[in-house]
């Protein structure tokens, strides 16, 4: 039997942070998209009534959903950047701290990441919100990072 000293619990939600290479982003309250899906081919055999071979074929990758409170707009220069002709792919990692918040749990490194749509804030001036942007970011697929 397991005592409690041997339990481990699951890791927050809350407790991450996001870095892409030489950018100061500043603190996101939002990440989304860390997801992998396999394709998968069925093969109908002939005279094989009872079941179809499946065979696992390319991953493909969901995009990286970023949100912020915006205070600056180092994002959307990229973008914007990006929407001129100036292309500059970069890397980066999502980091899942501990329970002090100091040391890496767990991470996922992405590569050639390029952001392929950036959304503003709602504005209303009858309401006292954070303006938040978000950032959309298509990259390579994810990979291992500690």
């Amino acid at each position: 039997m397991a005592t409690s000293s041997d339990r481990r619990d699951p890791f927050t939600a809350f407790r991450f942070e996001v870095r892409i290479d030489d950018m100061v982003t500043g603190g996101f309250s939002e990440c989304s998209g860390l997801q992998l899906d396999m394709e998968v081919c069925e093969y109908r055999e002939g005279g094989l009534n009872d079941r179809v071979h499946k065979f696992p074929s390319r991953t493909r990758q969901a995009n990286l959903i970023l949100r912020r409170g915006m205070v600056d707009r180092e994002l959307y220069d990229w973008y914007r950047a990006f929407l001129e002709g100036n292309v500059r792919l970069r890397s980066g990692v999502v980091r899942v701290l501990d329970e002090s918040g100091t040391h890496t749990a767990l991470a996922w490194g992405f590569k050639a990441g390029f952001p392929c749509r950036w959304v503003g804030p709602d504005l209303d001036a009858a309401h006292s919100r954070v303006a938040v942007e978000t950032l959309e970011i298509c990259h390579d697929g994810l990979h291992p990072n500690i």
